[in-house]
């Protein structure tokens, strides 16, 4: 029958992490193995040098395995080297914030657990969630009690696109889903293609020679946001985005012409 590996990008701690491992018990059995801190903005960054250790917690009555690595290097131990056997499908999320557009899928460790994943050739999904109110005051309220409601109603909801990827077994995808906090069963659902983003500055100096992270969230477009992944989330849709991995890209004739003659 095979088991679903959960991962995250947000630790241990995350508040959706105990809700989505319990809702996705419906669909099969899971273990979890997740960063043992907020691993936020790293990518598909995997551990080189350092040694990676796991330890087993528990949260809420959830069984997890926390390692000292990235979202990546968990879906590494959690596919190659932790179990007897590997996982039938990989879940990463659910994210606390939107993971949507290009610059953001790139950056997202969230988002690169499930791309090292389908490199180790298991199916994968990366669930996050985002509001419309302002940043960060929604960051600080989804770790409140008051936001328990919120996380059992999306994890019931991821769980649900995710079982819908467990009874058809594809082979070689990659899903990046975005659901409003808002979100249930009634929502309308897109699938959706990847908006093509970037972001302004990340740092602001905090001493001589120090910067430290503070981004504001602001986001421009090259191209039309129509059919997109961030034009589903200002609709308030579930969107639904395959990816893939790194492929050729096109090249301009003229481009093309310069570089080789």
């Amino acid at each position: 029958m095979g088991w679903i590996l959960l991962t995250n990008d947000d630790g241990a701690d995350a508040p959706g992490l105990p809700s989505l491992a319990r809702a996705l018990e419906a669909v099969a059995p899971v273990r979890v193995v997740v960063p043992d801190r907020e691993r936020s903005w790293v990518g598909k960054a995997i551990s080189r040098f350092d040694p990676v250790r796991v330890q087993t917690v528990e949260r809420d009555g959830v069984t997890v395995h926390t390692a000292t690595g990235f979202p990546a290097d968990c879906a590494q131990l959690g596919v190659h080297a932790l179990f007897e056997e590997p996982p039938a499908l990989v879940v990463s999320g659910i994210n606390i914030g939107y993971n949507h557009g290009s610059a953001y899928l790139q950056s997202s460790g969230t988002v690169g657990a499930a791309i090292e994943a389908s490199i180790a050739g298991v199916d994968a999904v990366a669930f996050s969630t985002g509001s419309k109110r302002p940043w960060r005051e929604w960051r600080d309220w989804v770790h409140t009690p008051d936001a328990l409601v919120m996380w059992e109603r999306l994890a019931s909801l991821a769980a649900a696109l995710a079982r819908s990827l467990w009874e058809a077994r594809p082979s070689g995808v990659v899903l990046t889903v975005n659901l409003p906090d808002e979100a249930d069963g009634s929502t309308e659902r897109r699938i959706t293609s990847i908006a093509h983003v970037g972001y302004e500055r990340l740092f602001s100096q905090s001493g001589p020679g120090v910067y430290v992270h503070d981004f504001g969230g602001g986001m421009h477009h090259r191209t039309s946001l129509e059919g997109t992944d961030v034009q589903a989330a200002a609709d308030g849709a579930v969107s639904i985005t395959p990816i893939g991995l790194i492929d050729t890209a096109p090249l301009p004739e003229h481009l093309r012409t310069a570089l080789v003659g």
